[in-house]
């Protein structure tokens, strides 16, 4: 899929460039995400939409070829880009495939303004007085997603201050999922702070 970038991601990478003086180049995203470290995972998961096949399944015995196959993928898709993306699909897919969608949810994208965010940033820069907070997108689920279909604007906020030399985001979801104590910490001491003060 084409690299588009939401207003949130383009302001993210100009302050990444702003701070690096690294230029984001569309046709050679790695220089930028370069600069990211072990964040670059994170950010170059919503430049664009991603389709994986994940699961596929067809035959029942070895020695017969099979009348029909399935699999799954697994799409992630930017904000307002679900029927393109779909469209895409179909395309690539050709005639005699058929899509049946086993669960969807929305693209979601929410301002990085208003008294929420504006007490997310004091708690952290309270703890923190060098952080430098930046707009993100998550290309994974949250259930912000379904807290605004009732109205109501969520923001991912997880304060944590993790050794440079942690691959934290190569760990998601994997048996050694961890973070430091003091991380832990720091989070907790943030997050007092938030919702005691807001």
């Amino acid at each position: 899929m084409p690299i588009e970038l939401t207003k949130t991601t383009r302001a993210f990478l100009d302050s990444v460039t702003e701070m690096t003086g690294v230029e984001f180049d569309p046709d050679n995203p790695k220089r930028l995400l370069d600069e990211l470290g072990h964040v670059a995972r994170f950010v170059g998961s919503t430049l664009q939409t991603t389709s994986n096949p994940t699961m596929l399944d067809a035959g029942y015995k070895t020695n017969v070829i099979p009348g029909s196959a399935q699999g799954t993928i697994d799409v992630r898709y930017l904000p307002e880009q679900r029927d393109i993306v779909m469209e895409k699909l179909k395309e690539l897919a050709g005639e005699g495939v058929t899509f049946e969608t086993e669960f969807e949810d929305i693209g979601l994208e929410v301002p990085f303004s208003g008294t929420v965010v504006d007490a997310m940033v004091d708690s952290l820069k309270a703890e923190d007085p060098d952080a430098v907070v930046l707009p993100y997108m998550l290309g994974g689920g949250t259930d912000n997603k379904s807290l605004s279909q009732l109205g109501i604007t969520g923001y991912g906020f997880v304060p944590l201050q993790l050794p440079d030399e942690l691959d934290f985001t190569g760990m998601f979801h994997g048996v050694d999922e961890r973070v430091p104590v003091a991380s832990l910490e720091f989070g907790s001491r943030v997050l007092h702070r938030l919702l005691t003060n807001y």
